[in-house]
C-alpha cells in the first residue's frame, strides 16, 4: 500500500473520531481523505461514481455538523433569530469551555431568548431541550455518515 492510501485512511478514521469530538472537523477530514487519495492516483481511484458518492456523503455530514443545532432549535419552535444566535453562541462557547460549551450555548441561548420573547419558562425550557437533543442527534448522524464514508472507501479502494 502506498503512503497516500495510509494518509487517506488515517484522515477517514480521524473524520469518524472528529464527528463526535468537538474542535475536530470530522466531515471535512473525511472529505479531504477521499480527495487526497483520488488526486494521488491521477483522479482514477476511486472511480468517478464512487468519488462523487463519497464526497456527497461528506458534504451532507458537513452540513449536518454546522447546521444541525440551528435546525433542531427551529424544529423545536424557536424563532429563526434565536436559532441562529444559539448556533453562534454554541460555536463560540465551544472554544471557551470545551465540548460543554456547545450545549450551554445552545440551550442557554434558546431558553433566554425565547423566554424574553414569550415570558413562558415551561415553553422556553421545552424549546431549549429540543435544541440540545438536536445537537446530540446531529453528532450521531455525522458519526454514521463519516463511518459510512470510511467503510465505502475501504470497500471501493482496498478490497
Amino acid at each position: 500500500m502506498d503512503v497516500f492510501l495510509w494518509v487517506a485512511l488515517a484522515l477517514l478514521v480521524l473524520g469518524v473520531v472528529g464527528s463526535v469530538l468537538p474542535l475536530l472537523p470530522g466531515a471535512l477530514l473525511s472529505v479531504v481523505g477521499v480527495v487526497v487519495y483520488w488526486v494521488s492516483t491521477g483522479f482514477s481511484d476511486p472511480g468517478p461514481v464512487a468519488f462523487v458518492g463519497l464526497t456527497l456523503v461528506g458534504l451532507v455530514a458537513l452540513a449536518t455538523d454546522y447546521a444541525g443545532g440551528m435546525v433542531a432549535a427551529r424544529f423545536g419552535g424557536a424563532s429563526t433569530r434565536t436559532s441562529i444566535v444559539a448556533g453562534v453562541a454554541g460555536f463560540l462557547l465551544m472554544f471557551l469551555i470545551g465540548p460543554l460549551g456547545i450545549f450551554v450555548g445552545v440551550a442557554g441561548t434558546v431558553f433566554a431568548l425565547e423566554y424574553l420573547d414569550h415570558q413562558d419558562a415551561e415553553e422556553s425550557g421545552r424549546r431549549a431541550l429540543v435544541a440540545t437533543v438536536g445537537v446530540l442527534a446531529t453528532a450521531a448522524v455525522q458519526a454514521l455518515l463519516t463511518f459510512s464514508m470510511l467503510v465505502g472507501f475501504v470497500l471501493v479502494v482496498v478490497v
